[in-house]
C-alpha cells in the first residue's frame, strides 16, 4: 500500500508537471464498463456526454476539451482503480469522469483523493460513494433517494397498508429494498415479507408463490433490466398478482421502453420511481430527447444518458466559474451549490454532500394513443438521499 501510494504521489507530480505545458487542454478521463455485460450502459452514459459536446462545443473557458476513455469491462475495483491512477500518472488527466457502477466509482475515489482531482460520478447509484472522496460530486441518482420517496409515497398518496418486496440479491437490490421500506414503514405502513432472487437466471415461480401466499396489498420489485422484467411480470401476472387487483411498485428500470416492449399487457398499471422519464413533457426534455434520438439512431435516452449529459454541464460550468481552472480544489469549490434546469427537471449539488439534489417522478404504466408508455402521476421536488 505504501509503494503504491509513494508510486501515485511520484506520479501526480509528474502529471501536475506535465499538464503545466499543457495549459490549453482540459483532459477529462471516463472510466466506464465500454466491454462485458454492461456496455450497453456504458454506451448510453457517452452518448449523453458526445451530445452535451455537440451542442454546446468542445471548447469552454478557453480550454480545448479532450476526453480519455478506459475500459473497465464491468464491475470491478482494482480495474477502475489502474484507470484511474493511468489517467492521473500517465495521461495527465485533469478531471476524472463517468462510472456507471459502483465499484467503478469505489475503485477510483482513494485516486481522486490523493491526486486532488474532481471526480464526477455520472451514475453509481449507491449511497455512500460521495463519501470516499471529498472531491466526488454526483450528477446520477441514489437508489435510496428514489425508493425511500416512492416508499412513503404508496401510504400517504397511494392508499397502501401493507407490502411484500421482492428484489434481486445484490447490492443494488438490497438498496432498494431497504429504503423502499423505511420509506413505507416510517410513514405508517406494514411489510408482510421480503424474498431475494438470485441475478442471475432467475426462476420467479417459486418466489411469486410465496408473494401471493402471503396475500399483500402491494409488492415492491427491482431487477435488472435486460429479459428479466418480462420474465417476472408474466410470473406475477400467471398467478394473478397484477394491477389493479394487487399494486406493483418498482424502481424505473422495470419498466424502460424496451421492457414495456417485451411485458406487454402484464405492464398496465405498474407504478414506478425514476428521477428521469422521457414522457416529461417539457421543453428542455423535448429537445434533449429529440437530439439524442436523432444523433443514435433512433435509440431513446435512459437514467444513464441524462447522467452523462449533466454531467458534462456540471464541468463546463464549473470550468466557466474558475476561467478555466481545472485544479481539483477550485472546480469542487464551483461545483458546490450549483443549480441548473435539467432536461430531467430543476436539479442541484448540496454543498454539504456534494451530492445530487431533485425531483423524484411517480410514474404509472397507462394507454396513450393506443400504446402503453410512463405517465407521471406525481411529482416530489427537492429530494436529498435520505441517508445523507
Amino acid at each position: 500500500m505504501l509503494t503504491r501510494r509513494v508510486t501515485l504521489a511520484l506520479g501526480v507530480a509528474l502529471a501536475m508537471s506535465t499538464s503545466a505545458l499543457a495549459q490549453e487542454t482540459v483532459k477529462i478521463g471516463v472510466i466506464l464498463p465500454y466491454s462485458g455485460p454492461f456496455a450497453d450502459a456504458a454506451n448510453q452514459l457517452q452518448a449523453g456526454i458526445d451530445l452535451y459536446i455537440a451542442k454546446h462545443g468542445d471548447t469552454v473557458a478557453g480550454k480545448k476539451i479532450e476526453l480519455i476513455k478506459k475500459d473497465t469491462g464491468g464491475p470491478n475495483a482494482d480495474t477502475a482503480q489502474r484507470a484511474a491512477q493511468e489517467l492521473v500518472v500517465r495521461d495527465g488527466a485533469d478531471i476524472i469522469a463517468g462510472f456507471a457502477l459502483t465499484p467503478e466509482a469505489l475503485g477510483a475515489a482513494p485516486v481522486a483523493e490523493e491526486a486532488q482531482k474532481l471526480m464526477v460520478v455520472m451514475n453509481a447509484a449507491t449511497s455512500n460513494v460521495t463519501e470516499q472522496s471529498e472531491y466526488i460530486v454526483r450528477t446520477g441518482v441514489t437508489i435510496p433517494q428514489v425508493n425511500y420517496a416512492l416508499g412513503k409515497w404508496a401510504f400517504e398518496e397511494g392508499g397502501v397498508k401493507q407490502a411484500y418486496t421482492l428484489v434481486s440479491d445484490y447490492g443494488p437490490g438490497h438498496d432498494a429494498e431497504k429504503s423502499f421500506s423505511a420509506g413505507f414503514t416510517e410513514a405508517g405502513g406494514k411489510m408482510l415479507g421480503s424474498d431475494r432472487t438470485p441475478v442471475a437466471n432467475p426462476d420467479f415461480s417459486a418466489f411469486v408463490q410465496r408473494v401471493k401466499d402471503a396475500n399483500p396489498e402491494a409488492v415492491y420489485i427491482f431487477v435488472p433490466g435486460g429479459a428479466q422484467p418480462a420474465a417476472i411480470g408474466k410470473a406475477l401476472a400467471d398467478r394473478g398478482l397484477n394491477p389493479p387487483a394487487t399494486k406493483i411498485f418498482a424502481q424505473g428500470e422495470l419498466t424502460h421502453p424496451e421492457a414495456l416492449e417485451s411485458m406487454g399487457e402484464n405492464a398496465r398499471g405498474i407504478i414506478t420511481t425514476f428521477h428521469y422519464t422521457l414522457e416529461r413533457d417539457d421543453p428542455l426534455n423535448k429537445e434533449f430527447v429529440d437530439g439524442y434520438t436523432a444523433a443514435n439512431n433512433g435509440r431513446q435516452p435512459d437514467l444513464f444518458s441524462i447522467g452523462g449529459y449533466d454531467g458534462m454541464h456540471l464541468i463546463y460550468e464549473a470550468l466557466k466559474k474558475t476561467n478555466g481552472d481545472a485544479s481539483g480544489d477550485a472546480l469542487l469549490e464551483a461545483a458546490k451549490g450549483m443549480s441548473w434546469d435539467s432536461p430531467r427537471g430543476p436539479m442541484s449539488i448540496d454543498p454539504e454532500t456534494r451530492d445530487v439534489v431533485q425531483t423524484v417522478y411517480i410514474r404509472e404504466v397507462q394507454e396513450v394513443d393506443g400504446k402503453l408508455q410512463n405517465v407521471v402521476i406525481h411529482e416530489i421536488p427537492n429530494v436529498k438521499d435520505p441517508l445523507h
